[in-house]
């Protein structure tokens, strides 16, 4: 086929500026726990409206674990989770010993149903794990009103999802915890890494503590270095300078790459408009800003087993594409064999895993891959039987 493109579903936006800056903290004397770490955290709680704390991490899943285990939760606890997610989400529940609750998804947006929220509360629920699905913010108000009356606590997932916002707050900050990912293919990249971020103070100071040994000094406040005590258990979930130097020159341009998202899946969006038997998902809510990390699209019941067919003849014509997610949570082997979860109570979740292509829309591309990307699903899945 001719005037074929390639057309990768994610690429890190790295420029001279994040390989200056790099070279510079290698020409230094600090490597790890120093001022560029310190910087990035003020500078992402500044972007997120300057109403919180914001705390680096080596990654999402290890901010999620230090949210669990700092908000007290363990054996015993039940926490209700979303099936449609990564499966860090659930992990975080699990290994700090509590028991995952799966609900299903809503159709239209593909985050956590609040009212399956409130069906599944129990005497033994103590938190909410919720995920702003592919960038979607999750309907806050219901899951916050359902907090507050069963006395509850919210950790929300935001690995995909810098940049959504609730009527202008970020999301991470309006339940009791938020984690982002800073892996390569996601918004803004330190290479790997995460960021804890809430709005209670000690909350904040506990995790600050236990992703660094539990000392209770950083090493700029020690007077005497090498002096510190161990006042309580923690583990090594810093980042170092040199990942958080690289997160500083990408913040930096995070409104261009928020905005080249957004014009992305506008174009792709409207290319796709036509198509009866496909279901963009996205945000119904005027209140609520998508972060646009990619573009899933759920195919209708004339297609409903073509997927992989027409993932296939989509690489053939150079477009990358993923599947956001493969599986609902507890249809993996390991919550499979453990919980034995009825698939039929979530199939809003397994219809979205089975049937959906998550097309790219990142900082990589332009409107003309748009149109190319809309042109060739539109010709497949028109010869498709």
């Amino acid at each position: 086929m001719s005037g074929i493109r390639e057309i990768a579903f994610a690429r890190p936006w790295i420029t001279d500026a994040e390989l200056d800056a790099v070279v510079r903290v290698l020409g230094g004397d600090v490597l790890t726990h120093g001022p560029q770490a310190k910087a990035f955290e003020e500078e992402f709680s500044e972007f997120m409206g300057g109403d919180g704390h914001a705390l680096l991490t080596s990654s999402g899943m290890a901010a999620l674990h230090l949210a669990y285990w700092q908000l007290g939760i363990g054996p015993g606890d039940e926490v209700i989770v979303t099936s449609q997610t990564h499966v860090a989400t659930v992990h975080a529940v699990e290994i700090v010993g509590a028991t995952p609750v799966f609900v299903d998804c809503r159709q239209a947006d593909g985050n956590i149903d609040p009212a399956q929220i409130e069906e599944a509360v129990t005497d033994r629920t103590r938190a909410i794990g919720l995920v702003h699905f592919v960038g979607i913010p999750c309907d806050m108000d219901s899951i916050m009103e359902i907090a507050r009356r069963s006395d509850l606590l919210v950790i929300e997932d935001c690995a995909l999802a810098v940049g959504a916002r609730v009527r202008d707050i970020h999301v991470g900050l309006i339940g009791d915890a938020g984690i982002f990912s800073f892996y390569p293919v996601k918004h803004i990249t330190t290479g790997d890494g995460g960021m804890f971020v809430t709005r209670h103070v000690e909350l904040k100071d506990r995790v600050a503590s236990a992703r660094a040994f539990g000392v209770d000094r950083s090493f700029s406040e020690r007077a005497i270095p090498g002096k510190y005590d161990v006042p309580t258990l923690g583990l090594n979930y810093r980042l170092s300078d040199i990942n958080a130097a690289i997160g500083r020159q990408q913040l930096a341009r995070i409104d261009e790459i928020l905005q080249r998202r957004a014009d992305n899946f506008r174009v792709l969006r409207a290319g796709l408009s036509d198509i009866s038997d496909l279901h963009v998902i996205d945000t119904e809510a005027v209140d609520r800003v998508n972060s646009h990390y990619c573009l899933s699209a759920v195919l209708g019941a004339s297609l409903a087993n073509c997927r992989d067919e027409i993932v296939q003849r989509l690489r053939e014509s150079g477009i990358g594409t993923s599947i956001y997610y493969p599986h609902p949570i507890p249809r993996l082997s390991y919550y499979a064999e453990k919980y034995g979860h009825d698939l039929g109570r979530v199939p809003q979740a397994t219809t979205i895993s089975d049937n959906s292509i998550a097309l790219p829309v990142g900082p990589h591309l332009d409107e003309s891959d748009m149109e190319y990307i809309a042109t060739q699903l539109i010709r497949v899945m028109e010869s498709t039987d």
